[in-house]
């Protein structure tokens, strides 16, 4: 998580005037507006400038961001920007083609639809909403189960390998729940089936599996990792 402070203007917390421009003399503060406006292309320069500083996104291979789009693509996303999409009823056509891709991807992964039935779901701002509102509907199913059979309902847990995305772990932190993680060995890379069925008990809300590694790309096993839980709940119920 980056940190930071907000520093005063005799600390060095403003922006020198590097563009040469009668109508920018004077150096920007940067934790306040300025007095007075400057140019638009200087704004654009300046904050361009300390983006650069940023890592590139083409570069990193430590993440799923260096996918490329068709210019079309991005055009779309523009026309789009400033629609909101939580407003269903504003936006009735947005929400029919998020639905689309829903049944997309459902039928990518060979989900087990019938031929009129659609499958649900909800389009999200990234992969880290997506994974929280998962794991809290995992949460709550497991509770309500508990609840009815008049059993503890306090101390759910998950199991992931510890190859996980860090928001798995943000996730078991912000929501009190216990995080069992399988360990790697060397020359397996990914989440071995059989030791994270060994760590699931009556209080697994969920076991995760990833279809694309973060440290190598390669997907987990998740017909086996099925499989044996299927098999464990035949066992224990």
């Amino acid at each position: 998580m980056a940190l930071s402070t907000i520093a005063n203007e005799s600390d060095g917390s403003v922006n020198s005037g590097m563009f040469a421009s009668r109508y920018m003399q004077t150096a920007l503060p940067r934790f306040r507006l300025p007095e007075r406006s400057i140019p638009k292309d200087a704004a654009y320069q300046i904050i361009n400038d300390e983006l650069m500083l940023d890592g590139n996104p083409r570069l990193n291979l430590a993440s799923f961001v260096t996918t490329w789009m068709e210019p079309e693509c991005d055009k779309l996303i523009m026309a789009a920007i400033n629609k909101n999409y939580v407003d269903m009823d504003e936006y009735p056509i947005t929400t029919e083609l998020q639905n689309r891709c829903v049944n997309m991807i459902a039928a990518l992964f060979n989900a087990p639809l019938g031929d009129e039935e659609q499958a649900v779901g909800v389009a999200t701002v990234g992969s880290s909403e997506a994974i929280m509102l998962a794991g809290l509907a995992f949460k709550r199913k497991w509770q309500n189960k508990r609840k009815q059979e008049g059993k503890p309902f306090d101390n759910p847990n998950i199991v992931t390998g510890s190859n996980v995305q860090v928001c798995w772990e943000k996730f078991a932190r912000y929501f009190e729940v216990e995080l069992k993680e399988v360990k790697l060995k060397e020359e397996y890379y990914v989440m071995d089936p059989h030791k994270a069925v060994d760590m699931v008990d009556e209080n697994t809300i969920c076991v995760c599996a990833i279809l694309g590694s973060t440290y190598n790309g390669e997907f987990e096993d998740v017909k086996l990792l099925n499989d044996l839980l299927l098999q464990k709940n035949k066992e224990t119920g």
